[in-house]
């Protein structure tokens, strides 16, 4: 590959080879030249320019999540390269691919305290796989494209470079040649033996499916996997929807049977983190914990601390498909599996009065009784919020997979509106949704200016409560009061949309919820249902993540 111009001309060209299309960035002069790069050479790379850097990591790394190629954020020195911090974290705990560039003060000014001058790598060194700096103009081809070689290798993670401002702007021609992402692991056939022998064994069996399923395209191995060995699954994260809502053998609504009653747990593509006790599972009436099998993208995924019963890490369809070759033969759970279906529909039919709740204020679980009635089977949900989106998780399920985005292991709010228009773009043709709460809300509002500003149009639904309720609830629980957990009520969060350039009305009868989705889903524009939702409701949780 031979790169020409600038070093910003170089960086394009490099993350473009790499599958890159789309640039999120906030202006700043220490990077004009990327911005140079795609007027310059009439590249098909989009830009989107947002008003906070966090709406421009968090909307790069849903284009990731989406598309399963790299996204790509460009952030000015200093603040803004901070400001993007919690967003590379989130991408790096739920194994995204995303490249960061970030401009640098120039070197021949460093030490003399330029304008933003910091030493960002250290910064980004825990939530990165690689977090270094191109020094000089003939380096950034070379540098960027290491970088997105590591990001797209398994187990796959963000990436940060930054280079200085003035070698950003200088000139080199350079010959180079582009490193592709590492090798897939292949699976060691022993351990995939192990894991049959493990599954054939048992009794009462789950599988667990995860975010990495989706972001390896190890969807239908694992849909496969299901039908032809009938093993009822909980599906986790961008793990929803490999299993389309209805299918037989999801059991989600049934989670906690299955995980009480299971005597394996097999967990593919996702950490035994606290969304997974941990991975402790089983030990009902006083019996045995479940064994538990690991799978995952890498061996450095597998986790440590718990003992395993097997376990394989490698290409995740190798993986799927190798464990239901080594089957020593064919075996049913259909009694187990049978009897957790029946279990999950006995909770959707004790949920439906929640559904169709005539209280006021309205009780949340309407909104999502509503939602689903028009809800089409690609549409992308998006989650972003505590307690309100807690019930969209319990209450909604995706038609397809890759149609679900939630902040992920590290639970970090004010995601929403970058992924909202990352998914506007990178599903043109489908429903786009975003559930906020009231506090979330109020982290990335006003990049519906960006939403507006990018003939972007979406549907954002606000549970508003006034309050932080995830943190309302426990605190009045363990001290008897509560304190910096209020809100002001009734916030007409509709009117903050419609200043910015769209539109929204406020909902306070349960019976106008429906009218209002629909006017929403039809507008046009970027549009916010403000739903004035009852304060004292609180989602039933079994665990706080610690």
């Amino acid at each position: 590959m031979e790169l020409s111009g600038h070093a910003g001309q170089h960086a394009l060209a490099v993350a473009e080879a790499h599958g890159v299309g789309t640039m999120w960035t906030l202006s700043g002069a220490h990077v004009f030249p990327l911005y140079d790069a795609v007027v310059k050479a009439g590249s098909p790379t989009r830009i989107v320019d947002v008003r906070h850097e966090q709406t421009a990591v968090f909307g790069a790394e849903a284009t990731a999540k989406l598309t399963r190629e790299p996204g790509l954020v460009v952030l000015t020195a200093g603040p803004g390269v901070t400001n993007g911090v919690s967003g590379i974290a989130q991408a790096y705990f739920s194994g995204v691919p995303l490249l960061a560039v970030g401009g640098r003060a120039p070197a021949w000014r460093w030490g003399t305290g330029a304008l933003q001058e910091l030493d960002h790598p250290p910064l980004l060194d825990p939530v990165t796989k690689l977090s270094t700096t191109a020094h000089k103009a003939a380096d950034v081809g070379e540098v960027v494209d290491r970088a997105l070689s590591v990001a797209r290798s398994a187990h796959r993670g963000p990436v940060f470079v930054d280079v200085p401002m003035d070698e950003l702007y200088s000139f080199a021609d350079v010959s180079l040649d582009l490193t592709p992402p590492a090798a897939r692991p292949e699976p060691n056939p022993d351990d995939l033996t192990a894991v049959a022998t493990a599954i054939y064994e048992s009794r009462h069996p789950v599988v667990v499916l995860g975010s990495d399923v989706w972001m390896d395209g190890a969807e239908e191995a694992a849909l496969r996997f299901a039908e032809e060995t009938g093993i009822p699954v909980v599906a986790n994260g961008m793990g929803r929807g490999v299993l389309p809502k209805g299918h037989r053998l999801l059991v989600n609504r049934a989670r906690s049977a299955a995980f009480t009653n299971a005597d394996l747990v097999v967990v593919v593509g996702t950490p035994l983190d606290f969304r997974l006790g941990f991975g402790t599972f089983g030990g009902a009436d006083g019996g045995a914990p479940a064994r538990v099998v690991h799978v995952a993208d890498s061996p450095e995924g597998l986790a440590t601390h718990v003992g395993l019963a097997a376990s394989a890490a490698g290409d995740l369809t190798l993986v799927l498909q190798g464990i239901l070759h080594s089957l020593r033969a064919t075996r049913r759970w259909d009694d187990w599996a049978n009897g957790l279906r029946d279990q999950a529909a006995a909770a959707v039919e004790r949920d439906a009065p929640l559904l169709e709740s005539e209280g006021e204020p309205i009780h949340p679980a309407r909104i999502y009784g509503e939602l689903n009635r028009v809800l089409e089977d690609d549409a992308v949900v998006i989650g972003d919020g505590g307690d309100f989106v807690s019930w969209a998780g319990k209450l909604i399920e995706p038609g397809r997979p890759g149609c679900w985005l939630d902040p992920g292991p590290y639970g970090c709010l004010g995601a929403g509106a970058g992924a909202a228009a990352a998914a506007r773009l990178a599903r043109p043709g489908s429903q786009v949704v975003l559930l906020y709460g009231d506090g979330a809300a109020g982290m990335s509002l006003m990049d519906v200016d960006t939403l507006v500003r990018h003939d972007l149009p979406v549907v954002m639904v606000v549970g508003n409560n006034g309050a932080w309720g995830l943190e309302k609830h426990p605190m009045r629980f363990l001290y008897g009061y509560d304190v910096a957990a209020d809100l002001r009520p009734e916030t007409g969060y509709d009117a903050v949309v419609e200043a910015l350039g769209g539109a929204g009305e406020t909902v306070t009868q349960p019976g106008d919820v429906g009218p209002a989705l629909r006017r929403a889903f039809d507008a046009g524009v970027p549009y916010l249902v403000n739903v004035q939702c009852d304060p004292k409701i609180a989602y039933p949780r079994s665990t706080t993540g610690i």
